[in-house]
């Protein structure tokens, strides 16, 4: 897969993480934070982005799905 394409594909998954969240559906949110760590981390693999901003995309994400109520 070309790095743009893998790049994308990480937006894409951290976007349907946030959307999940703001309809309120617990398990999507979860699922979906599931689905978009792996992504973030190739990404790192790849050199797409540094480790540190994916541990803080990875954080951040976290911490919106378990503030859900």
């Amino acid at each position: 897969m070309h790095n743009i394409a893998m790049k994308s594909r990480m937006r894409t998954r951290m976007k349907a993480v946030l959307k999940a969240v703001q309809s309120g559906n617990k398990e999507a949110a979860n699922a979906e934070f599931k689905a978009a760590v792996p992504a973030i981390d190739k990404a790192v693999t790849k050199g797409l982005i540094q480790k540190n901003r994916a541990a803080k995309y990875k954080s951040r994400l976290n911490a919106r799905v378990k503030a859900m109520p």
